[in-house]
C-alpha cells in the first residue's frame, strides 16, 4: 500500500512538472511570435503589397547583415576634400555615420589647410573608421573669395589630387597579397555635404573601369543621369552643356584603383573651366563606351547633391561686440 502511494505521488509530481514545462514552452513560443497587426480594413491587394514591402525590407536587412561580416569583398577608398567652416564637424559627423555601415571602407580625408587641424585630427581619431588624414592648401589665386558664386572656380581639385598621390604611393609600395587586393579596390570621390544611400557603395564595389549612376538634386534639375541603351551609356540627361566629354557630377562615378595606378597622368585640373573638372580627370581613363552603368541601368537615384545652409550668425556677432559671445573653447 505504501509502495502504491509513493508511485502515485511520483506520477502526480511528474505530471505536474511536465504540464508546467509545456505551459512555459507555449509562453516562450507566444512571446517570440509577432502579432498580426495588419489593418483588417485593407483590401487583399493592399495587404499583399504591404507584405511584399515587409519582405523586401527583411531581405535587405539580411543582405546588409551578411555583408557586414565579410572581409573578402573589394575595398572602397573614399576621398573627401574638406575645409574649415562652422558646419564642417556637423557635415563630417553625418558622413562618418554613413561610412560606419559600409564594410571594407577606407576614408581618405584631405583638408584644405597648411597643416592638419586639431578639429579634424581629433574627429577622425574618434570616428571608428579606417582612415588616412592628409592636407593640401589650395593656392590663393584658385580660392573662391567672399561673395563669389560656388560655380566660379573648381573646388577640391588639389585635395582630390593629394588623395590620388597617396593612393599611388601606397600602390607602389604594396607587395604580394596587399598588391593583389589593390587590383580589385575602387576609388570614390565623396564630398562632405552630399547624402549617400548605403546601396550606392555596394553598386560601385565591383567596378572594372569606371562605373556611373544618377545624381539627384544637381545642376538645377531633379536629377542628372547617364542614358543607357542596350546596356551602354549613349548620352547624358543634363540641362547644361551636354556636349562636355563627361557631363557628370563628381558624386556620379567611381573608378577602379587599378586604372588610377596604371594611368599616373590622370588627375584633376585645378584650372579647368566651369563644369569640366570631372572631364579633366576621366578623359585620361576611359571613353563613354567604357562606362559601366549601375543602379538598375541608371534608373535609381542613390546619391543626392545636398547642401547645408550657411548658418546666420547675426546674434552671435552682436553678443561678441558686447563681450558676451559663445565660449570659443567649445568646439562646434
Amino acid at each position: 500500500m505504501r509502495m502504491r502511494l509513493k508511485l502515485k505521488t511520483v506520477f502526480v509530481l511528474y505530471f505536474t512538472v511536465s504540464l508546467l514545462g509545456l505551459f512555459y514552452a507555449l509562453m516562450q513560443l507566444g512571446a517570440g511570435q509577432r502579432c498580426d497587426c495588419r489593418d483588417p480594413d485593407l483590401s487583399k491587394d493592399q495587404q499583399i503589397s504591404q507584405l511584399r514591402g515587409e519582405l523586401q525590407k527583411l531581405q535587405e536587412h539580411i543582405k546588409t547583415s551578411e555583408l557586414s561580416k565579410k572581409t573578402d569583398v573589394p575595398r572602397i577608398y573614399v576621398i573627401t576634400p574638406t575645409y574649415a567652416r562652422l558646419v564642417q564637424k556637423a557635415e563630417l559627423t553625418r558622413l562618418s555615420h554613413t561610412f560606419l555601415h559600409v564594410p571594407q571602407l577606407h576614408w581618405i580625408v584631405v583638408e584644405d589647410a597648411p597643416l592638419p587641424t586639431p578639429l579634424v585630427t581629433d574627429f577622425l581619431a574618434a570616428s571608428g573608421l579606417t582612415y588616412t588624414h592628409l592636407y593640401k592648401l589650395t593656392p590663393k589665386d584658385r580660392k573662391l573669395q567672399e561673395g563669389d558664386p560656388s560655380w566660379l572656380k573648381p573646388r577640391g581639385a588639389e585635395q582630390r589630387n593629394e588623395g590620388l598621390r597617396w593612393l599611388r604611393e601606397m600602390g607602389s609600395a604594396a607587395k604580394g597579397k596587399e598588391a593583389a587586393a589593390l587590383e580589385e579596390a575602387v576609388v570614390y570621390f565623396a564630398d562632405d555635404d552630399n547624402t549617400y544611400s548605403l546601396q550606392l557603395f555596394e553598386e560601385m564595389r565591383y567596378t572594372y573601369r569606371v562605373s556611373v549612376w544618377p545624381v539627384g538634386l544637381v545642376g538645377g534639375m531633379k536629377f542628372e543621369r547617364p542614358v543607357v541603351e542596350d546596356g551602354k551609356v549613349v548620352r547624358f540627361h543634363t540641362g547644361w552643356r551636354p556636349n562636355r566629354p563627361f557631363p557628370i557630377d563628381m558624386a556620379g562615378f567611381a573608378v577602379s584603383l587599378r586604372m588610377i595606378l596604371s594611368n599616373r597622368q590622370a588627375q584633376f585640373d585645378g584650372d579647368a573651366q566651369m563644369g569640366f573638372l570631372e572631364s579633366s580627370f576621366l578623359q585620361h581613363l576611359v571613353t563613354m563606351d567604357d562606362l559601366e552603368p549601375k543602379a538598375d541601368l541608371c534608373t535609381k537615384v542613390l546619391v543626392w547633391h545636398t547642401r547645408t545652409e550657411k548658418p546666420k550668425m547675426k546674434r552671435e556677432d552682436a553678443l561678441q561686440k558686447q563681450g558676451l559671445g559663445s565660449d570659443p573653447d567649445v568646439e562646434v
